[in-house]
């Protein structure tokens, strides 16, 4: 991508209305545009980024053998009258009527709609267990929605829910998804802690939010230091082992950790004072298990092997998208702007022609574009005629991993000179060992 025919409008001065780091940031960078309270558009570069956050979390959620599909938006009030939770949920939900006056709303979460739809198919006990999952816009009208896409009323989640004809099947159902969290959140950068959470109105018996340490986090939370350096579940995991997948949940829930709504005070005084971290958090995920909650007055029940129907077991585990990517950026910036980590980041190389115009700079960054792009790499070349200041500045501020820089003086020695953008390193190399670098 030419940085001169991409969209990507920089802001030069800090956003007023931005109270914190990722807010600031992203507007700065052009990766976001508000609309309207607590509604945004995502620009190209912060589509990119939300692009390969989706990618990771659809691939872990396949690894752990749920199945997409995509369920609407906009949702029958009968539905979630028939669950009992239409008056109950409160004035978050947007409430409508189409031009039959009939009730609808705007999901804000969707177990109705996907009991509804496992009702009407899986009769038997053999179908299971079964796991769907979608990834999809929702609206929940946040009495004060804040922090630019971390907090916003119109935002995307990734929602799955499991289907079980037993209590342990269905905390199998948990564990994998337990695991699959833990997997990906490290594989967007983040360490995430489980801890015992709320149920809040989804309701359920079981319940954990997946949490980040971070100063800007909405709540405070408890846990034992020792998180920080828990192993996480590898590559080939066997989502089916029932033992296997026990013994990665027995193992991150054998410390305290807990938020501030489940804190048991004595409970963490009981940790060695040395042992205690007491800290800011943002949530990143939370994962349910509700039983038959709304299988019983949804009427979602299957025939098992005793030829009896039984009720399913149900389960809901979400990811909020919208809220990952100022997730990452509040754990991984600088002052100069953010530093993404290389599978999330909207490009993999930024390729800097310091001298546009010139013969030789311009035709060692064709060179070298052209190589990277053909080798798979998203590469962003900016071949504008900015100062060079403000092309270093750009570079910094949209956080793309490696800048290969070439100026007039090193591109007539033959070399280019590469940047490392989390560490600063700079390498002066020459133009064949940087293509060499990124396409071997």
């Amino acid at each position: 991508m030419r940085l001169s025919r991409y969209f990507m409008p920089i802001l030069k001065e800090n956003p007023k209305e931005a109270e914190i780091v990722s807010h600031r940031l992203m507007l700065r960078a052009g990766m976001i545009r508000q609309q309207s309270q607590g509604i945004y558009s995502w620009l190209p570069l912060g589509k990119r980024v939300l692009d390969k956050v989706n990618a990771i979390i659809r691939d872990e959620q396949n690894r752990a053998g749920a199945i997409e599909l995509s369920m609407p938006t906009l949702q029958s009030a009968e539905l979630w009258q028939e669950s009992g939770r239409y008056d109950a949920y409160g004035k978050e939900m947007l409430r409508i009527k189409d031009r039959q006056d009939r009730p609808m709303l705007y999901g804000p979460t969707n177990e109705e709609m996907v009991t509804d739809i496992f009702r009407s198919s899986v009769k038997s006990y053999k179908d299971l267990p079964l796991n769907l999952y979608h990834i999809q816009l929702k609206f929940r009208d946040e009495i004060r929605p804040r922090f630019g896409t971390m907090r916003s009323r119109e935002f995307m989640m990734k929602d799955a829910y499991s289907f079980d004809l037993t209590r342990e099947g269905a905390e199998h159902s948990y564990n994998k998804m337990f695991a699959a969290y833990l997997r990906t959140f490290d594989r967007l950068g983040l360490r995430a802690i489980p801890m015992r959470a709320d149920t809040g109105p989804i309701g359920g018996k079981l319940s954990h939010e997946f949490i980040i340490l971070a100063d800007t986090g909405e709540s405070e939370v408890f846990c034992h230091k020792d998180f920080v350096d828990f192993d996480i579940p590898g590559e080939h995991t066997d989502f089916d082992s029932v033992e296997g997948l026990q013994a990665i949940f027995d193992k991150w829930t054998s410390l305290y950790a807990a938020t501030s709504e489940m804190h048991d005070e004595a409970a963490f005084n009981a940790v060695p004072e040395g042992d205690r971290l007491s800290a800011r958090g943002i949530e990143v995920g939370h994962i349910f298990y509700f039983g038959t909650k709304y299988s019983e007055p949804m009427g979602a029940k299957v025939q098992g092997p005793d030829g009896k129907e039984h009720f399913v077991h149900m389960g809901s585990y979400g990811i909020g998208p919208t809220r990952l990517v100022p997730a990452i950026i509040e754990a991984s910036h600088d002052d100069n702007g953010i530093i993404w980590p290389a599978s999330v980041a909207p490009f993999d190389v930024v390729v800097i022609n310091m001298k546009a115009g010139d013969q030789a700079c311009d035709d060692t960054c064709e060179l070298i574009y052209a190589a990277l792009t053909k080798a798979g790499k998203d590469v962003l070349y900016d071949d504008t005629d900015d100062r060079a200041g403000t092309k270093f500045a750009t570079a910094d501020l949209i956080g793309v991993p490696v800048q290969i820089i070439a100026g007039p003086r090193a591109v007539a020695n033959g070399e280019v000179e590469v940047k490392d953008r989390k560490t600063g390193a700079r390498e002066t190399m020459t133009i064949e060992a940087a293509i060499n670098r990124f396409v071997a």
